[in-house]
C-alpha cells in the first residue's frame, strides 16, 4: 500500500530525496557497525577502516539493482520507471537501518551466549529487506507475484554480469595503464 502511495500520490522529487537520505544512513550505519560493533560480533580490523570503501559497498550494489532490475524490467512489459525502482529499492533498506542502528550499541553489553539474537535480527533485518524489495518490485512494475520472482532472479544475474563487464573494464585499464608506464620507463632509459 506504501509502496503505491510512492508510486502515484507523492512528490517525485520528494521521494528521491529521501532515498538519498536512507542511503546515506545506511551507509552511515555499515560505517558504525564496522567500527563500534562489539568484539563478539564484529570480525573486521578496526586499524583497516575505510569509510569511503564502506560506502562504496552500500551505494553500489543499490546502483547495480536499480541498473539491472530497470533495463530488464523494460524488456519484460515492466511499468517502472527508473527513479522509481531507485526508490522502491531505498525504502525497502530501511529495516537494515531500523535494526541495525540499535544493535551497534547492544552488541556491546551481550555475552558470548547473547550473540545469537544479535544474529537472528541482522537475519530478521535481511530478510524483512527483501520482502520489502520484493512488494516494491511488484508494485512498481505492476506485476505479479512470479513475474516479480523471475524478475529478481534475472535481476541478480544481469548484476553478475555487469560485475563481471566491470571487472573485465577496469583490468583492462589497468593492463593498458601498465603499458604505457612501460613504454614510458624505455623511452626514459634510452635517452
Amino acid at each position: 500500500d506504501e509502496y503505491w502511495e510512492l508510486k502515484y500520490r507523492r512528490d517525485k522529487r520528494t521521494n528521491i530525496i529521501i532515498s538519498f537520505i536512507i542511503l546515506a544512513l545506511l551507509c552511515l550505519t555499515r560505517m558504525l557497525q564496522d567500527q563500534y560493533n562489539g568484539f563478539l560480533v564484529n570480525y573486521n580490523n578496526p586499524k583497516e577502516f575505510n569509510s569511503l570503501m564502506k560506502s562504496v559497498y552500500v551505494v553500489v550494489p543499490v546502483l547495480f539493482w536499480s541498473i539491472a532490475n530497470w533495463s530488464l524490467t523494460t524488456l519484460i512489459d515492466g511499468e517502472g520507471k527508473f527513479s522509481e525502482i531507485f526508490v522502491s529499492t531505498c525504502f525497502a533498506l530501511t529495516p537494515l537501518i531500523l535494526i541495525g542502528i540499535p544493535w551497534v550499541w547492544l552488541s556491546n553489553y551481550i555475552s558470548a551466549d547473547e550473540t545469537s539474537f544479535y544474529f537472528f535480527m541482522q537475519s530478521f533485518a535481511a530478510l524483512w529487506t527483501l520482502y520489502l524489495l520484493f512488494v516494491g518490485n511488484m508494485t512498481v512494475h505492476q506485476f505479479t507475484p512470479s513475474k516479480t520472482v523471475g524478475s529478481m532472479l534475472l535481476t541478480v544475474g544481469a548484476i553478475g554480469f555487469m560485475a563481471f563487464l566491470c571487472l573485465l573494464f577496469f583490468s583492462l585499464i589497468q593492463q593498458l595503464l601498465a603499458f604505457g608506464f612501460t613504454i614510458f620507463r624505455e623511452i626514459q632509459l634510452r635517452f
